[in-house]
């Protein structure tokens, strides 16, 4: 067991670390238990345990694997938000852009920059550079500096030379501007790995499919494990809700409606090869529903977003043919060469949960956040977006504490770097040197570093143990095998879904969507995890048919049809 506990502290999320963490659940009355590993729940459960409670996490899928996994990968103010005066939403998402930047994540979340064209001579460009002044003030808020450049104004020909592919008539000027960018899944599964090496219990492939109540009062939930079908209590003194888009369906399970009502957007992403088009920064376009961004990822292009309302399966919201359509008019609206659909490499769907209000369109609705305390024992977060997840995480925390006997620390997340943070900069600088001491290219230690920061050191050592695990995976180039152990062994992956589409996104970066990997990748799982030749093939074989069921949704014109087509491929739990 001590060998586990030190595991614990290290934020390690490996199988052995799971059982431990439900024996634990299942022994003790928690102070807090949050319902939910998306990036609000992973941020409720560090807000908690570094406050010095007692605290439980549980997750029903993968950590991440609804909302969470599916943004525009943007850490970012909203700039849209200031048009709807929404100046108290900005300047918060500001304050938390530049934390993320410069404390808490620096090897996770980078700056991006972004070109907004202006297509109108003097009106356009004083009424846009007036908003981006705003943004910029509002980034120093709390007495720190943004962590990014402030916005410059550039002519038609600055443009041509920075964008070369943008159509000739598609502006007259622009104005350039930074935000910041994050790989969405990554963090969460970080986030989660912290709040464990800080002694939270962690488990994720838990479904939560009622609360105890004595009386009117929330104590606890029943909790079914999902991986060997064991049905258990969790005791709790005060349950948290961060179940996102689920949140109306969670509320049921206590026969409340509770106080608001989440309803959901669908927002879909094209992922596009880099060489598509030549530019040197993102862009930001306007529609006549909301805003559309053209943003750098890696070797690629992400295109989003639409904003739709959704009605049916919330697990695996499906893109359609005429979203897809959407996307690439708009696109190539500004475009000199257009982008058609065999353009693009990869496509993914996710819900936003907003607040229901009394607007008809989605892009209008709020995305600030509300806590509720409807049931006692119970608190219920909702709302909000992914940059502002620390501010939503501390006000359910706070909520809860306030129902808690004793004085409670306050929130300290606002000083606690997460896992792989510390360091980083230190480890950037000696790049050159580390790759040559273990042989690897330069560009591979920079991946590493910047999607695990200080401990890349632990897939070091893996490679250094097994050579063999320095290859890239067939038709992924991106990563490493070691990243698929690692994947599995400290950070939670239990299936090969977990592994290609959110520890590492090659279900959207890959032409063939990870078809070509997934074997290999089995392989390198099924050595971790125990798993023989029988269950290596069905997870392989589920992977397949969710990406046949996938790539056949986005051939279907309505959500209706797409729903029901992507519905055809099992969820690997449900199928094993």
């Amino acid at each position: 067991m001590s060998s586990i506990n030190a595991d614990v502290r290290s934020g390690k999320l490996g199988p052995e670390e799971r059982k431990a963490a439900i024996s634990q659940l299942k022994e003790q009355e928690l102070d807090i238990l949050v319902v939910g590993g998306g990036i609000v729940g992973a941020g409720a459960a560090l807000d908690a345990v570094t406050r010095g409670l007692n605290v439980g996490i549980l997750e029903a899928r993968d950590w991440a694997s609804g909302t969470s996994s599916r943004s525009s990968k943007l850490v970012h103010g909203g700039i849209r938000y200031l048009e709807q005066l929404d100046f108290r939403l900005v300047r918060e998402a500001l304050i938390e852009r530049g934390l993320l930047l410069q404390r808490l994540a620096p090897h996770l979340v980078k700056p991006v920059r972004f070109l907004y064209p202006l297509k109108k001579r003097i009106f356009e460009r004083f009424y846009i550079g007036a908003g981006m002044l705003l943004y910029d003030i509002f980034s120093y808020t709390g007495g720190r500096p943004p962590g990014v450049p402030h916005h410059r104004h550039l002519s038609k020909h600055q443009v041509q030379r920075l964008i070369p592919s943008l159509a000739n008539d598609a502006f007259v000027g622009g104005i350039t501007y930074y935000d910041a960018q994050v790989d969405d899944a990554r963090y969460v599964a970080s986030l989660v790995r912290t709040a464990a090496s800080y002694g939270a219990y962690a488990a994720s492939r838990v479904r939560v499919e009622g609360f105890i109540k004595v009386g009117e009062r929330v104590v606890g939930v029943k909790a079914h494990d999902l991986q060997t079908d064991e049905h258990f209590e969790v005791r709790a003194k005060q349950v948290v809700n961060a179940t996102g888009v689920w949140t109306d369906d969670t509320q049921r399970m206590v026969g409340e409606r509770g106080t608001f009502k989440v309803r959901a957007s669908k927002g879909i992403h094209l992922v596009v090869p880099r060489d598509r088009f030549q530019s040197a920064m993102g862009l930001l376009l306007r529609t006549e529903k909301s805003v559309l961004f053209v943003i750098p990822w890696g070797r690629h292009w992400l295109v989003g977003t639409t904003d739709t309302d959704w009605h049916l399966d919330k697990a695996h919201p499906a893109a359609t043919a005429a979203d897809i359509d959407y996307l690439l008019e708009h696109v190539n609206s500004v475009l000199a060469v257009p982008l058609t659909r065999e353009d693009v490499e990869g496509v993914y769907a996710g819900l936003r949960p907003l607040l229901a209000g009394e607007s008809e369109q989605t892009s209008k609705l709020s995305r600030e956040h509300l806590v509720g305390h409807s049931v006692p024992g119970l608190v219920v977060i909702a709302g909000g977006k992914w940059t502002t997840y620390r501010v939503m995480a501390k006000d359910a925390i706070d909520a809860a504490v306030d129902a808690l006997d004793g004085k409670i620390p306050a929130s300290t997340t606002e000083d606690i770097p997460i896992l792989g943070a510390e360091g980083y900069q230190a480890a950037w600088n000696k790049r050159s040197k580390t790759a040559a001491m273990v042989g690897l290219h330069r560009v591979r230690i920079e991946h590493l570093l910047n999607r695990y920061g200080t401990m890349t050191d632990d897939l070091l050592e893996l490679i250094r143990e097994d050579r063999s695990l320095a290859e890239p995976l067939p038709g992924a180039d991106d990563y490493l095998g070691a990243e698929v152990v690692y994947a599995a062994s400290h950070e939670g992956a239990m299936h090969l879904e977990d592994v290609l589409a959110r520890r590492t996104r090659i279900s959207i970066e890959a032409w063939d969507r990870g078809v070509s990997a997934a074997p290999v990748a089995a392989k390198l799982m099924a050595r971790v995890l125990g798993w023989d030749a029988e269950r290596e093939e069905h997870e392989v074989a589920v992977y397949l048919k969710r990406v046949a069921a996938e790539r056949a949704s986005q051939q279907e014109p309505d959500d209706e049809s797409a729903d029901r087509v992507r519905l055809e491929a099992p969820d690997i739990v449900t199928s094993s």
